[in-house]
């Protein structure tokens, strides 16, 4: 069973509490050995509370996970065995360090639906997901203690990566309308005062995770243009493009501006993650030095998975399968939006995605949401604390639900069972402020 089991007992068991207070491991005459970076390299949050969440009984809202049952998995499998069987040689092989020409030129049909129509099969690089591809644009374009900008809150796997490569990390805020021009305009004034070397934006514009807002469509131009301006490229993000509820992606920041946005994109959320394959789509001027960054990591994506990806766009229904998604999500969405309104405590705010997987709650200032884990997990469910998403050590009042991979009924119990772990929480921070 999985966390869509809602009858198990609560209890938290020693182990799960270590890997939620995960302590530096015991000195080692080794340690020496460590570089500095690696003082950089943490464990996440997310991967704790996520191997925590697949024990029975814990209704998980907290893995962004897509919905792998819609998949036709029976028929995938006898297409993976076609291709073993029948052109094993070439997919156990090694591959192109690039990527298929053949997967790289359906990238380019994908990224069109999304509103990308100049792409060329020649400037796509096949990576390691999508967060290979942000490994690589900072290898590439960061020395340490350059600058990032990031989106904040923004995703806890670019903050690792940023922070492994010794970078410095400067948020800028958002709104209900996402980035917000003003602060990025303001933010990039300030640091380059201080004579700072700002490389590059990295945003996920569409549905961020975690706080499942949406860029304005007013405010895209205006915010490369800014970059630009101060010769910052823009790193965008946007797995979760094609999963707009309505069926209608807004058009990427790089559909009008090919020589200043490296675009990022997976199959992670509109097929499925486990094969990790996604894709940069890199200005003509910088492919060649990020395509052989990339290939000194990986060497070559993995070719069976690559044809698995070609053989399923080429002869599944893969638009049908992303409505299927669309359907899904939207519908489970709606549950956690329901449930929210009918038992959460009064003093809480959240966000209303028009697609991805995330909402985001606030809390009265003065909760710390990360303490509360413990206790919502002893009470039978899962979220992701808000301090995962900031690279600040400041304590946060939000926290992330997912609800991608939960049916609607397991939601509302997730948000029953929530409910008095925040309200206690609220109680007490109210009783403080009486005193």
């Amino acid at each position: 069973m999985t966390h869509e089991t809602l009858d198990a007992g609560p209890e938290l068991p020693a182990e799960a509490i270590d890997a939620i207070e995960r302590a530096a491991t015991a000195a080692h005459r080794h340690e020496e050995l460590f570089s500095e970076r690696a003082a950089n390299i943490k464990q996440s949050a997310v991967r704790d509370v996520f191997d925590i969440s697949m024990r029975p009984g814990l209704v998980s809202l907290a893995g962004g996970n897509p919905y792998l049952q819609s998949l036709p998995l029976e028929k995938l499998g006898q297409t993976a065995a076609r291709i073993i069987a029948e052109e094993g040689m070439t997919a156990l092989q090694y591959g192109g360090g690039q990527g298929t020409e053949e997967l790289r030129t359906q990238i380019c049909e994908i990224m069109a639906a999304e509103g990308i129509r100049d792409a060329r099969p020649e400037n796509v690089v096949i990576t390691a997901g999508s967060q290979s591809a942000q490994d690589v644009a900072t290898k590439v374009f960061c020395n340490p203690g350059d600058v990032v900008l990031v989106e904040n809150p923004t995703y806890v796997g670019a903050l690792n990566t940023f922070e492994a490569y010794q970078v410095q990390v400067e948020t800028v805020d958002i709104d209900n309308d996402g980035l917000v021009p003003e602060l990025l305009e303001a933010k990039i004034a300030a640091l380059q005062a201080q004579g700072k070397s700002i490389k590059f934006l990295y945003t996920i514009p569409n549905f961020n995770n975690p706080s499942g807002i949406t860029l304005a469509p007013v405010r895209r131009q205006r915010i490369v243009d800014i970059c630009r301006n101060a010769n910052i490229l823009v790193l965008e993000d946007n797995p979760y493009g094609l999963l707009r509820f309505d069926g209608n992606p807004l058009e990427p920041m790089r559909a009008a501006n090919e020589h200043d946005v490296i675009y990022m994109g997976s199959f992670s959320k509109i097929f499925a993650p486990g094969l990790r394959i996604g894709w940069a789509l890199v200005p003509e001027h910088l492919q060649r030095r990020f395509y052989l960054a990339s290939e000194a990591v990986t060497l070559c994506p993995p070719t069976l998975n690559q044809m698995i990806i070609s053989a399923y766009l080429r002869d599944y229904d893969w638009r049908g399968q992303i409505d299927t998604y669309r359907a899904l999500y939207e519908e489970r969405c709606n549950a956690l939006l329901v449930a929210l309104e009918e038992h959460m405590p009064s003093g809480l705010s959240w966000t209303k995605p028009e697609g991805g997987f995330f909402v985001w709650v606030t809390l009265p200032d003065g909760v710390d949401t990360y303490p509360l884990l413990k206790k919502a997990i002893e009470a039978g469910v899962v979220f992701i604390p808000g301090a995962a998403f900031t690279h600040s050590d400041e304590p946060s009042n939000k926290l992330r639900l997912a609800f991608s991979a939960v049916p609607p009924e397991s939601i509302a119990e997730g948000v029953r069972r929530l409910a008095p772990v925040l309200q206690e929480a609220i109680d007490v921070i109210s009783k403080g402020a009486d005193l």
